[in-house]
C-alpha cells in the first residue's frame, strides 16, 4: 500500500499540488468488484482546499488515473455499519449515498479516522459519524505504526514531506544493492538497522574525539566574557559622565524657553499697547473741533464731519478680550462717550436754529410767490441743510433720540409752512378759476383786495351754481351741448381751466420730488430699496429694534430697508398732509364749475401718475395723485352718469316736429370735445367705456322719443337720428364704437325702407289693394291665368281701377306726398331728396311688380297702365325741381 500511496502521489496529486492524506481499497457493494482508490486529499496552497478522490487504475493497467471527485464540505454522514464488529462496509453520503467495501476494516477505520480529523482541522463541520466507534474519533492518537500519514496527527499532517529526488535515488540504489529488498523486507530491514547501529558508534568516537578541541573553545569563551565586562564597565563611566552632560543641556534648554516666551509677551503686549494707541486715540485737533469747531462755515462743516467719523471709528472698535477692563481703555470710552454727547446737543442746537432762521427767510416770498400762482423754491434751504447731510448720519448711528427729535422737529416745521404756502396757492387757483377777481367777487362771494376768499379754503367747498341764471359753463350737459352752437361752448373758458389745473399740477411735482429727494438724503433714509415694502405703516421705532435682535441679519437688513422707505413716506404724509385735500377742494370746484372740466382733470391727473409710477412707484406724489386720481375718476363717471339721467328725463314738444334730438348733437359734440382732450391720453379705457354706455343711452332714449312722438311718424325720428348718429361715428372714427356704427347705420337704412313703403302706400291706395287681392288668390291655390275669371279680379275691374289713377292723378299725389315727406323732415340732417330718391325707387319697384302680375295674372289682354317709367321719373325730377 506504501508503495502505491508514493506511486499516486507522484502520478496524480504532485503535478495538482496535493498531498494525498488517507488511502483506502475500495469496490462498490452489490456489483462485481472493480477495485479503485478513495484518497482524502488537501492543497498545498490556502486557502486548504480538502477533497475526496476517485482514483481507479486504466484499462490497460500501466497508470492510475482520476474518475470522480467530492469536496469534503459536501459530505454530510458518514456511516460505518457497525461499531462493534467488523465490517468492513461503510457509506459516504454526499450529494447522495455511495456504497463502498473496503478491501480490510483497519484501511475502513484508517480512512474514517483521517476524515474525521481533516474535518475537524479544516472545515469544523457538523459532519454526522454513525456506527464510528469512539476511539476512532479522538483528536490524537499514540505514536508509533499507527502514526502514518492517514493516521497521524495534526502535527504529523503538517510534518509530511515528500521524498526529493535525491532520496528517491540513494533510496533505489540502496535496493539495488540489496536485491532482496523487495522479497525480503525483513532482511532489508535488519541489513539497514545495523549499519545505522555503526553510524551511531562512529559519531559516538568522533564525540569524544573532540572533546579537548571542546575546552579550548571554552577557554576562548571565558576570556570573551571577561573582555565584554571591562567594556561595560567603561560603558557605565561613559554613561555617568554624559548624563552629567544631559542635565547642563536640559538646564540651559529651560532657560532658553523662558527667555522665548517672556520675548513672545513682550511681543503681543506691544502689539495690544500698539492696537490701542492707533485705534483708540483721537487727536488734539479732532476733540477741539467737536467741542469748539465752527458749524456754520464750510471748513468748519468739514473739520466737524472728519472729527465725528474719527470718534464713531474709535467708539466702534471691536476690543480684545480683557481690554475692557483697562483703566486706561475705560477713561478714553468715557471720554468719547462725553465728547459724543456734547458734540450731539451742539449739532441739534444749530440744526434748530437753522430750520428757525430759514423759515422766517423762507415765509418773507411768500406773497411774490401767491401772486404768480407759483410755489416757493426751497432749493436753498436744501443745498444749506445738505451740507449736514454727513452728520445727521452720524447723529443717526449715535444718538438715536436727538437724531429722532431733529427729523421731528423738521417735519413739524416744514408742515406748518407748507401748509401756508399751499393753502394760499390754491386760493389763487381757485380764483382764477372761478374768473377773473371781479366776476370772483360777484358770483362767489370773494372779497379783499390781495382777491383771497373770505374764509378757509373749505368755504369753496360750499359754492352752488346761482340757478339759471349763472354761467353757462356751471351746467355743462348733453342737452345744453346739443341746444347751443360751437360758438356758445366757452372753450376758452375750459382752456384756461386746462392750463390752471395743469400748472398746479406741474407745480406740485417738483415741490414734491424735490422734498422727498432732500428727505432720503438728508436723514440717510434709504429711497430705492431692493426689496418690496409691506403695505402697512411702520410700528414704533423701538418695536423695530426690539425686533432687530430676534431675526437674521439678512431679514434684518430688508426689514431696515422697508421701514425706513415707510418713515420716509410718513414723514411725506406729514410734511404735504393738506396736499390731498386740496386738490379734492380744486376738483370739486372745477366739477361744479363745468361737469366737463372732469375730462381735463382726469387727462392732466392720469399723466401725471404715470410720469410719478415711472419715477418711483412706491413715492408720496405717486401714492398721492392716484388716490386723488381715483376722486377724479368717480367724477367723471358721475358726470358720465348725470349725462345719461338727463337723456332718460328729456321732454319733447307735442306741437312741432322731432328732427335731431338735441342729446344726439350733445353726443356729437361730446365726442368731438373728449377726442380732442384724449388725443394722447393714457386712460383711454375710461373714455372708451363712457362713450359705450353713452352711446346705448342715446341709442335707448332715441327709440324712447320716437315711441312717444305724436307730431313726427316714428320712422322719421329713428332714421334721421341714427343717420345723424352713424355719420358722427364715420367722421370721427371711434375705434371702440365701430359695432354701434354699424348698429346705427342698420337702423338708419331700415327705417328709411319702412318709411319709404309707408309713404308709398298712399297715392295708389286702390291699386295696391286690387293687386294684394290678386296675390292673395295666387297664394290660397288659384292658378294665376285663372284669376281674371274671378269676379272681383276680372279684367274689367282691372280696367276700372287702373282709369282711377291716370298720370295728371298720380303726379298730384306725388305732389302732395313730397309736401308731407318734407313736412315731416328736418333741415338739419339734409335727408328729404335722399328720402326722395328712394321713393323713387320704391315706386318703379312697384309698378315693375304690377305690369309684372298684369302680365302673368291677365295674358294677352293688352291691359297697361296709365303712365309709363319715363312718365314716373319726370314727375320726380319735375316735383324735385318745382320745390
Amino acid at each position: 500500500m506504501t508503495a502505491i500511496k508514493h506511486a499516486l502521489q507522484r502520478d496524480i496529486f504532485t503535478p495538482n499540488d496535493e498531498r494525498l492524506l488517507g488511502i483506502v481499497n475500495v469496490c462498490k457493494a452489490g456489483k462485481k468488484k472493480k477495485n479503485c482508490f478513495l484518497c482524502a486529499t488537501v492543497t498545498t496552497e490556502r486557502p486548504v482546499q480538502v477533497k475526496v478522490v476517485k482514483v481507479k487504475k486504466s484499462d490497460k493497467g500501466d497508470f492510475y488515473k482520476r474518475q470522480q471527485t467530492w469536496e469534503l464540505r459536501d459530505l454530510t454522514e458518514v456511516d460505518a455499519k457497525d461499531a462493534s464488529k467488523e465490517n468492513p462496509e461503510f457509506d459516504l453520503h454526499f450529494e447522495k449515498v455511495y456504497r463502498w467495501v473496503a478491501s480490510s476494516t483497519a484501511e475502513k477505520n484508517s480512512f474514517i479516522s483521517c476524515i474525521w480529523k481533516l474535518n475537524q482541522r479544516y472545515l469544523r463541520k457538523k459532519v454526522e459519524f454513525v456506527n464510528v466507534s469512539s476511539q476512532l474519533l479522538e483528536e490524537s492518537v499514540p505514536s508509533g505504526e499507527s502514526q502514518s500519514v492517514a493516521g497521524g496527527d495534526e502535527d504529523a499532517l503538517d510534518d509530511y514531506q515528500e521524498l526529493s529526488t535525491r532520496e528517491e535515488q540513494d533510496i533505489e540504489g540502496m535496493m539495488e544493492m540489496c536485491e532482496y529488498a523487495v522479497s525480503n523486507a525483513e532482511a532489508f530491514a535488519e541489513q539497514l538497522s545495523r549499519e545505522l547501529q555503526v553510524l551511531d558508534g562512529a559519531n559516538i568516537q568522533s564525540i569524544m574525539a573532540s572533546e579537548k578541541q571542546v575546552n579550548i573553545l571554552m577557554q576562548l569563551l571565558d576570556e570573551a566574557l571577561g573582555e565584554v565586562d571591562t567594556i561595560e564597565g567603561k560603558l557605565s563611566s561613559y554613561e555617568e559622565m554624559l548624563q552629567s552632560v544631559k542635565e547642563q543641556m536640559d538646564q540651559i534648554s529651560q532657560s532658553n524657553r523662558l527667555i522665548q516666551i517672556s520675548n513672545t509677551n513682550n511681543v503681543k503686549l506691544l502689539d495690544e499697547i500698539q492696537f490701542l494707541v492707533n485705534y483708540m486715540d483721537l487727536s488734539k485737533g479732532h476733540i477741539r473741533a467737536l467741542q469748539e469747531g465752527d458749524l456754520t462755515s464750510p471748513k468748519g462743516i468739514e473739520a466737524c464731519i472728519n472729527a465725528s467719523e474719527a470718534l464713531l471709528q474709535c467708539m466702534n472698535v471691536a476690543l480684545r478680550p480683557g481690554h475692557d477692563k483697562l483703566m486706561a481703555v475705560i477713561q478714553q470710552q468715557l471720554l468719547f462717550a462725553e465728547l459724543r454727547d456734547t458734540f450731539a446737543r451742539r449739532l441739534t442746537n444749530h440744526l434748530n436754529n437753522v430750520f428757525v432762521h430759514q423759515g422766517h427767510d423762507q415765509s418773507s416770498t411768500l406773497s411774490q410767490h401767491t401772486a404768480e400762482m407759483s410755489l416757493p423754491k426751497h432749493s436753498p434751504l436744501h443745498r444749506d441743510l445738505l451740507r449736514y447731510s454727513k452728520l445727521m448720519e452720524w447723529l443717526k448711528n449715535t444718538h438715536r433720540e436727538k437724531y429722532e427729535g431733529l427729523s421731528r422737529t423738521y417735519v413739524d416745521y416744514m408742515s406748518r409752512l407748507y401748509e401756508r404756502e399751499i393753502k394760499d396757492f390754491f386760493e389763487v387757483a381757485k380764483i382764477k378759476m372761478a374768473g377773473t377777481t371781479k366776476e370772483a367777487k360777484g358770483k362767489f362771494g370773494l372779497h379783499g383786495s390781495s382777491g383771497k376768499l373770505t374764509g378757509s379754503t373749505s368755504s369753496l367747498n360750499k359754492l352752488t351754481v346761482q340757478g339759471s341764471n349763472s354761467r353757462r359753463s356751471q351746467s355743462s350737459s348733453l342737452l345744453d351741448m346739443g341746444n347751443m352752437s360751437a360758438s356758445d361752448l366757452d372753450v376758452a373758458d375750459r382752456t384756461k381751466f386746462d392750463k390752471i389745473f395743469e400748472q398746479v399740477l406741474s407745480e406740485l411735482e417738483p415741490l414734491c420730488l424735490a422734498e422727498q429727494d432732500f428727505i432720503s438724503k438728508f436723514f440717510k433714509l434709504q429711497q430705492h430699496p431692493t426689496v418690496t415694502p409691506p403695505l402697512a405703516q411702520p410700528e414704533t421705532e423701538e418695536a423695530d429694534g426690539g425686533m432687530s435682535s430676534r431675526i437674521p441679519p439678512q431679514a434684518e437688513h430688508r426689514q431696515s430697508l422697508s421701514s425706513e422707505k415707510d418713515l420716509v413716506r410718513l414723514m411725506m404724509n406729514k410734511i404735504f398732509q393738506s396736499i390731498e385735500t386740496e386738490l379734492n377742494s380744486l376738483i370739486a370746484l372745477g366739477d361744479k364749475i363745468d361737469s366737463f372740466n372732469s375730462l381735463y382733470m382726469l387727462v392732466k391727473m392720469s399723466h401725471h401718475v404715470w410720469t410719478a409710477e415711472n419715477v418711483d412707484p412706491a413715492s408720496y406724489l405717486s401714492t398721492t395723485l392716484g388716490n386723488v386720481l381715483v376722486t377724479v375718476k368717480r367724477n367723471f363717471d358721475k358726470c358720465i352718469s348725470g349725462q345719461i339721467r338727463q337723456m332718460e328725463e328729456v321732454k319733447i314738444s307735442k306741437k312741432s316736429k322731432v328732427g335731431i334730438l338735441p342729446f344726439v348733437t350733445g353726443f356729437e359734440e361730446f365726442a368731438e370735445l373728449a377726442e380732442t382732450i384724449f388725443r394722447n391720453a393714457e386712460r383711454r379705457g375710461d373714455l372708451d367705456k363712457a362713450y359705450v354706455k353713452l352711446i346705448r343711452a342715446v341709442f335707448m332714449n332715441v327709440e324712447k322719443v320716437a315711441n312717444e312722438s305724436q307730431k313726427t311718424p316714428r320712422d322719421v325720428v329713428m332714421m334721421e337720428n341714427f343717420h345723424h348718429i352713424f355719420s358722427t361715428l364715420s367722421r370721427l372714427k371711434i375705434s371702440c364704437l365701430k359695432a354701434e356704427r354699424q348698429e346705427a347705420k342698420h337702423k338708419y337704412t331700415d327705417h328709411l325702407q319702412s318709411h319709404v313703403i309707408n309713404s308709398l302706400g298712399q297715392p295708389l291706395e286702390k291699386l295696391n289693394h286690387f293687386f294684394e287681392g290678386v296675390e292673395a288668390r295666387v297664394a290660397q291655390g288659384v292658378r294665376e291665368e285663372e284669376v281674371s275669371y274671378q269676379l272681383a279680379f276680372n279684367k274689367q275691374e282691372l280696367r276700372k281701377v287702373i282709369k282711377e289713377y291716370p298720370g295728371k292723378e298720380v303726379k298730384k299725389g306725388l305732389d302732395n306726398l313730397y309736401k308731407k315727406v318734407d313736412k315731416h323732415l328736418c333741415e338739419e340732417e339734409s335727408l328729404l331728396q335722399v328720402v326722395w330718391h328712394s321713393m323713387q325707387d320704391e315706386f318703379i319697384r312697384q309698378y315693375k311688380h304690377f305690369e309684372d302680375l298684369i302680365g302673368r295674372c291677365y295674358p294677352g289682354s293688352g291691359i297697361t297702365m296709365e303712365f309709363t317709367i319715363q312718365d314716373m321719373l319726370e314727375y320726380f325730377s319735375s316735383i324735385a325741381q318745382s320745390h
